[in-house]
Formats: structure tokens, sequence, C-alpha cells
């Protein structure tokens, strides 16, 4: 796990509801607070969606809505005069990118071995900050795997032109 600052608050967050970058990840859960607090959970409501349209929206199979579902409704809820005073977004890669991510590093893990790859990403007390995690299913003392991830989340910043620093 590792702790980053993102050092251009309004290039990110530019980048995050207003561009394509993060739509690929899924959004587990969003928490807005301005004069109230809304809280978005991504989880996808059984029944909401036909087959046809999970088909058509490439999400059949899924639990949690990918972001690209969701991104406006959180832009609507930021944007406005006022900064919100804090927020709070949980992503984690979709199945397919799982399954990818564990064959590109040549992990020994598999799918059914980790049950989420998760970039947080918070800002509070005029601080926006990202951080870095893997949730096993299984107990590992290796943690090779959460190395890697991290060396990825970072690589994608660069090259998104996401101006960081590590805490």
């Amino acid at each position: 796990m590792i702790s980053i600052e993102l050092t251009d608050t309004k290039d990110f967050m530019n980048k995050l509801l207003r561009t394509e970058i993060f739509d690929n990840f899924l959004l587990q859960e969003a928490v807005i607070t301005k004069a109230a607090s809304y809280v978005i959970d991504g989880h996808l409501q059984k029944g909401f969606y036909s087959s046809t349209e999970l088909e058509e929206n490439c999400i059949a199979g899924y639990s949690i809505l990918p972001f690209r579902m969701l991104r406006t409704n959180c832009f609507d809820l930021i944007k406005g005069r006022q900064t919100p005073s804090s927020f709070k977004f949980v992503f984690l890669l979709s199945p397919e990118n799982m399954e990818h991510t564990l064959s590109s590093l040549h992990s020994a893990f598999t799918v059914s071995d980790i049950s989420g790859f998760f970039i947080n990403i918070r800002y509070q007390s005029q601080l926006l900050t990202l951080t870095t995690g893997i949730s096993y299913n299984i107990f590992s003392a290796d943690k090779t795997l959460d190395s890697e991830w991290d060396k990825l989340v970072m690589k994608f910043l660069a090259n998104n032109d996401i101006n960081f620093k590590e805490l």
C-alpha cells in the first residue's frame, strides 16, 4: 500500500469528473460532503436493468457499476461555487482487469485469491490523497503483488499526466 498526494487538485478533479480516464474502474462507493453528505453505493441493484441492458452496458456479471455510469452524478454533486468540505471515492478493478493485471504481472495468485485491487481517493482538510490496496481472500505473507500494484497505479497516474508525490 502506498499513500500519494495528488498535487494539482483542480487538474485532477477535471480529469476525474470530466474525462474518461477512470471510467473503466468500478465505483464501490462515493461519499461527498457539502452542506449535507451524499453517499453513492455503486453496487448494482438487481432487477433495475434488463438482461439486454446489462449486455449493452457491458456489465453482465458485475456486482458493482463502472464509474462511467456514475461519473455524471458525482460531477453534479461536486460542481458549484463552493468546494466540498470532503469526499471519498473507492475504486476497484473490474473482474476482466483483475485477470489482465494478474496475467501481466505473471502472478501466482488467481482471481479467486483476490477480492479486489483498490484505489481510494480522499479530499479532506484541503489535501487530496490517493491510497492503494489489495484485499485477499486467502492469507499470504508474500507482498510482491502489493508492490507491483503500487507501481502500476503510479504508472497509470504518470501516463495520464496526473501530478503526485509519495507521502
